[in-house]
């Protein structure tokens, strides 16, 4: 009979000590959701000369996954851009070219340091410059973003409308 009643008093502690670190938890992960959601659908690239990177580009989907078959929003992102040795970086300089699926953008919208897009993305640095960038609409579930740059060649980054698991059936 004493170890039934040890046994419920030890399992009573152990679940009110829970629920105070469970609560605590919950509460973080609420206050930072928007970030998490955004750090899953970003990415990154970087193109080199040598050993030395030039330029850093991160990208991050705004689109959340839509329930609607016959969604036709267009795809934006934000983008980060850092190019070396360059005091104002710009897609429209001489030389870079930026394509979603081979798509070229209907916009390219510069972002203050204090944009409010900026507020929960990451990758966020003093060095880079932020852009939205909004694309026509792409009926697949699968996005590839090409940055080309004429000196450094190109990178890629690869998006889904899905989760990425869906599309291939690996853990990335």
């Amino acid at each position: 009979m004493n170890k039934i009643w040890v046994s419920v008093t030890v399992a009573a502690l152990l679940t009110a000590c829970t629920s105070k670190e469970e609560k605590v938890l919950m509460q973080t992960y609420e206050k930072e959701r928007s970030y998490h959601k955004k750090l899953q659908k970003t990415e990154k690239t970087q193109l080199y000369e040598g050993q030395l990177t030039k330029v850093m580009l991160t990208a991050t989907y705004l689109n959340g996954q839509s329930i609607k078959k016959n969604d036709k929003h267009d795809e934006s992102f934000i983008i980060g851009v850092y190019i070396e040795e360059s005091e104002a970086p710009s897609f429209s300089e001489a030389g870079y070219t930026l394509l979603l699926n081979g798509h070229p953008p209907k916009s390219i919208k510069p972002l203050k340091e204090d944009d409010a897009l900026l507020k929960d993305i990451s990758f966020v640095s003093e060095w880079s410059k932020f852009y939205k960038v909004t694309f026509p609409h792409i009926s697949g579930k699968s996005l590839t973003l090409v940055f080309k740059s004429e000196l450094y060649g190109k990178g890629e980054l690869h998006f889904a409308k899905v989760a990425k698991y869906v599309l291939h059936k690996k853990a990335y």
